[in-house]
């Protein structure tokens, strides 16, 4: 079994943007627990750790809130002419 690194990581976070919402909120909880278990390696970059785990859920943040609205949460919140009665 190969070791995940940050550069993988990455990876997951740019491949994410296109999956659908699901797939990639799966692909964003993997990475983000890859990084969890990255946490305390002496040879990873602490920082730029951190930073990608704020990316991380950021991003995950966005996809959830994103599905959400698209699941008919927002156009009950913002109606359109079309919507109207």
């Amino acid at each position: 079994m190969t070791e995940t690194t940050l550069a993988d990581v990455e990876r997951a976070l740019d491949r994410a943007t296109d999956l659908e919402a699901e797939e990639a909120v799966a692909v964003l909880r993997t990475a983000r627990q890859d990084l969890e278990n990255l946490g305390g390696d002496p040879q990873i970059d602490e920082e730029r750790r951190q930073a990608l785990q704020t990316q991380l859920e950021q991003r995950i943040r966005e996809v959830t809130e994103r599905d959400a609205y698209d699941s008919g949460l927002g156009s009950a919140m913002n109606p359109t002419e079309d919507d109207a009665p």
